[in-house]
């Protein structure tokens, strides 16, 4: 199901998924006062509602990312809605469980792959075909500092988004006769419903066994940097941007 007014297709456009919340819903509004038409997608239609505010530049399709099919009716409507899409936020994603590896269920590894793993080559495989006959564009893969230096009992999330990783520098150079450009945006302890998955704002645990409240930063500012990235011209890559917390354990993790 979709909800917009037709807006002029000269206006750039962007796909973000998990726009219902966290990064995803503070870009989306960043970027539709930005001046951006803006597709919202996630699987729950209210709280992609909720995020725009009924803005004529907003397009919302629900849509499960690991369901490929929805993934390409989400720029199916983009295209027929906006014209072409030029940029895809590919930010859904879960935490999981904070367990150790050996505390893991099958299923809940499944789960976390579904969403952070499968869900991302959905949105990316999508992007890439629409991008590779529209003269190029730009993924703007959600990693994670976990993409380099794991959190404490974070197994599931850590493999994953080292796979993001892996993900970005393929569409990266696969897309370099398209002119499609690949970003892996590293985000630690935003402000984000995310931090409560694992107690950063109550007290993560550390490698050294305890527990610390660590520094947080506002969601605007995450936003800020998605949106520098999408506004990059194509003639130059943003390979990768680290932005996290002052202060907050990254390097060796505490």
């Amino acid at each position: 199901m979709s909800h917009a007014s037709e807006v002029p297709a000269s206006t750039p456009t962007i796909v973000v998924t998990g726009a219902g919340s966290g990064i995803g819903r503070a870009a989306t509004r960043l970027l539709l006062a930005q001046g951006w038409n803006v597709v919202l997608a996630g699987r729950t239609e209210a709280s992609l509602l909720e995020t725009a505010q009924e803005h004529s530049r907003a397009l919302v399709v629900t849509a499960d990312v690991s369901d490929p099919e929805a993934v390409q009716q989400v720029f199916l409507a983009a295209q027929s809605h906006f014209g072409s899409v030029d940029v895809l936020f590919n930010n859904a994603g879960i935490f999981g469980p904070s367990v150790a590896i050996d505390e893991l269920t099958p299923q809940q590894w499944d789960e976390v792959c579904r969403i952070n793993l499968t869900g991302a080559i959905n949105a990316a495989r999508a992007a890439f075909a629409h991008f590779k006959v529209h003269g190029g564009g730009r993924i703007i893969n959600n990693g994670s500092i976990s993409a380099q230096t794991p959190r404490v009992n974070s197994v599931a999330y850590t493999v994953t988004k080292h796979g993001i990783a892996g993900l970005t520098k393929c569409l990266e150079l696969d897309g370099r006769p398209y002119r499609i450009r690949a970003t892996q945006l590293d985000i630690g302890n935003t402000a984000s419903d995310l931090l409560n998955d694992f107690g950063a704002t109550q007290g993560a645990l550390q490698p050294n066994g305890e527990r610390m409240v660590e520094p947080t930063f506002p969601l605007q500012q995450a936003a800020e940097a998605i949106a520098y990235i999408a506004g990059v011209p194509l003639s130059a890559s943003v390979n990768q941007l680290t932005i996290t917390a002052g202060g907050m354990p990254h390097i060796g993790r505490g």
